[in-house]
């Protein structure tokens, strides 16, 4: 294989150079490290400005950031041991953790599997910032996840619901999420209001067929063990043995946040995601979301989860979209003008 020389090292930086040799031990643990035609190390050589080489199984890196990146390879080893494929986000995600000295704790969240899908497949947290929400669910009754789009909010809470109810911790499941569209009128669809609402559930439907398979997610909607419904609907109800989601819960009111958390019935948990960025309701009306974070955050037995642009686990360009729009939001916070 060939050596990477992303920068030229002077005589006199050879003798101060830091070197770290990282042992991959086999050959194909190597490879999978490496990436198609090494490109893996051409970004870490890239983002860390390393100069690197090959060495039988062993790589070399020489730089002033040699260490982290020699501590950015040992995480790409635990991805790799844990049987999950390193992509551009993984790798980019792996650096960052590496530079902030806490690069032994992509082992320990690639270890745990949150639960199974219907073909066998784990789901497992990708993240520092989805292994302390996951916990945080686990430990607590109510759990507020807030967080920029593709950072696994729902999909997770809906995985542990899945897991909940496989473990007969509950007996049902209900998903939920206010009426209020992004940008769209509901008025002019035809239909009632669970039918007008139905596009807007989409991806918790598409979760619960993967988690449990179509036949079974059939079976147990008929049955109504599995309940999806609009926000509305909750109102006058006690929630007693369930697991119940709130969904993009920017978009409730003040009262109707309060509503929804004094459906809480024995027996059952809640977990209330959203982005606080994306808001859609009307003019002159406050996210009861952010509300409610403020709220009762220190109150026992409720978390509140803030999942960053870090956490992001779709294609990298989404962090890259999700860090432009907050630069945005903190230029007109300033009252800079664009």
């Amino acid at each position: 294989m060939r050596s990477r020389s992303p920068r030229a090292i002077s005589a006199e930086e050879e003798n101060t150079e830091k070197i770290v040799t990282v042992d991959a031990v086999t050959l194909d643990r190597l490879q999978r490290v490496l990436g198609v035609l090494d490109e893996n190390l051409t970004t870490i050589a890239r983002e860390l400005s390393l100069m690197t080489r090959i060495d039988g199984t062993k790589i070399v890196l020489m730089g002033e950031e040699a260490e982290t990146g020699g501590a950015v390879i040992g995480n790409l080893l635990s991805v790799v041991d844990a049987g999950e494929p390193i992509d551009k986000s993984s790798l980019l995600y792996c650096i960052a953790l590496a530079r902030e000295g806490a690069a032994e704790d992509i082992g320990s969240v690639l270890k745990d599997v949150v639960a199974f899908t219907s073909r066998g497949k784990p789901v497992k947290c990708k993240t520092v910032g989805q292994q302390k929400y996951v916990e945080a669910i686990r430990s607590n009754t109510i759990t507020f996840g807030t967080g920029p789009a593709g950072t696994g909010k729902t999909y997770l809470a809906v995985t542990l619901a899945v897991a909940a109810y496989k473990a007969k911790e509950v007996e049902k499941i209900i998903l939920t999420r206010p009426a209020v569209e992004a940008g769209e009128k509901l008025g002019f669809l035809p239909g009632d209001l669970q039918t007008k609402v139905d596009p807007y559930l989409r991806p918790l439907y598409d979760a619960l067929q993967e988690l449990f398979g179509l036949e079974t997610y059939g079976k147990l909607m008929e049955k109504g063990v599995i309940e999806v419904a609009p926000l509305a609907y909750m109102r006058g109800r006690t929630l007693s043995n369930a697991f119940v989601i709130l969904d993009e819960a920017q978009n409730a009111t003040r009262e109707q946040m309060k509503m929804f958390l004094t459906r809480l019935g024995e027996g059952s948990k809640m977990v209330v995601t959203g982005d606080l960025t994306q808001t859609d309701l009307p003019d002159g009306k406050s996210s009861g979301l952010k509300h409610a974070v403020n709220v009762l955050r220190g109150v026992e037995d409720i978390a509140v989860v803030a999942l960053t642009e870090r956490d992001v686990v779709r294609h990298p360009l989404v962090m890259r979209i999700v860090r432009a729009y907050e630069r945005d939001e903190q230029r007109k916070a300033r009252g800079e003008k664009r």
